[in-house]
């Protein structure tokens, strides 16, 4: 499961750190990190899916909500034993069985 979050996290990470460095025009003296060249490929992307350019970070952000809540999903179905025992102990825990309501 590591290597599937790493293959999850990796992509991630490297589109939102360009994204944030070239957004801000912090670009270390490369073209790739331009405020232009994020402009140029978002104009790209727009024309060629028909939307405008400045949704399309907003979609790509919407899927990785969502793709994140599939892997977290996932993670929590193949982690069911372990959370439901974890539960089990909280509730008995901070609510006792014992313990009468005060009036």
């Amino acid at each position: 499961m590591r290597y599937i979050f790493a293959a999850w996290a990796a992509p991630l990470a490297l589109f939102w750190g360009w994204y944030f460095l070239s957004i801000n025009d912090v670009n270390f003296g490369t073209p790739w990190f331009s405020r232009a060249l994020n402009l140029a490929i978002f104009d790209l992307y727009g024309e060629v899916l028909g939307v405008d350019p400045a949704t399309i970070p907003w979609m790509i952000a919407k899927a990785c909500v969502i793709d994140t809540l599939i892997l977290l999903a996932i993670w929590a179905f193949r982690r069911r034993k372990v959370i439901a025992v974890k539960l089990r102990s909280l509730r008995t825990r901070y609510f006792p069985a014992e313990s009468a309501p005060s009036v």
